[in-house]
């Protein structure tokens, strides 16, 4: 299992980079619009679509990222603040920020399909727009958000496991610990620390240290609660991982769960300073 655990992460790391530095906006965009499909097709088989409806699904959310990008103008490289995704990621905003954690404190059911389609919709949509904006933006910038992630995922499992003992949400992800919910923020706020001298007028426009570290700490809790929902859905639909595409990682969702709930906010901020 670690085997594959590794090689999968490899095989995904260098094809992310080639992607991510060498394919045109075009290209990218619809790079973008597989992920959402892929990532659809195993929301729906977690809710309990058919396969047929899965498809259609999969497909629909797919070709509604595209369609979505293009009219933004995510598929030409002259575009730089795309305001008509300030919307889109508010909604996304909305959901995680008000509505999210009174989810996973009461532990709710999804009623019905329509239900499931439309949280899918915001669950998926926002951040893969966010995937082609951020990267039309820069390379670099979408892969130091991500970055920001993959630190705090890890900084969480190595401090949890070293020092875990008080439960974050055990009915829902018994291996997460407050500990290493600290632990992901020390190592997020030290990795945006270390990144300032990189950002030259972005810190300014964003309003310096006295708002750049609660913003990573807000960022922190953001990608775990994401984790934290994703485990929920699996939980309650009886599931370990959303699929079985990627050998010893599970599913598409299950590598960008964080991914779904950060993405967006900073599409959000990036607008915001463009304003």
């Amino acid at each position: 299992m670690l085997k594959a655990r590794v090689i999968t992460a490899l095989v995904l790391l260098v094809g992310l980079l080639a992607a991510l530095f060498l394919l045109p906006a075009l290209a990218w965009l619809g790079f973008a619009s597989i992920i959402c499909g892929i990532a659809a097709g195993e929301w729906a088989a977690m809710v309990g679509f058919s396969a047929t409806k899965r498809r259609i699904y999969a497909f629909l959310l797919g070709a509604l990222c595209m369609a979505g990008g293009m009219v933004a103008g995510l598929h030409r490289e002259a575009t730089v603040a795309p305001f008509g995704l300030a919307p889109v990621y508010a909604v996304s905003a909305l959901f995680w920020l008000a509505c999210v954690p009174f989810w996973l404190r009461a532990k709710w059911q999804l009623p019905g399909a329509g239900a499931a389609a439309l949280v899918g919709l915001v669950l998926l949509l926002p951040p893969s727009l966010a995937i082609a904006h951020l990267r039309l933006l820069s390379p670099w910038l979408l892969l130091g958000v991500m970055a920001a992630v993959w630190i705090a995922d890890i900084s969480a499992y190595f401090t949890g496991r070293a020092f875990g003992r008080r439960k974050l949400a055990p009915s829902i992800s018994p291996g997460k610990s407050w500990e290493g919910a600290y632990g992901a923020a020390l190592g997020v706020v030290i990795y945006g620390l270390v990144c300032l001298p990189y950002l030259g007028h972005f810190t300014a426009a964003i309003g310096g240290l006295p708002v750049i570290i609660p913003a990573l700490l807000g960022f922190t809790a953001v990608s775990i609660v994401g984790d934290l929902f994703e485990s929920l859905v699996k939980r309650q639909a009886g599931v370990k991982d959303s699929g079985t595409l990627l050998p010893g990682h599970g599913g598409v969702l299950d590598r960008i769960d964080s991914l779904t709930s950060t993405l967006p906010m900073a599409g959000l901020l990036v607008l915001w300073i463009a304003r």
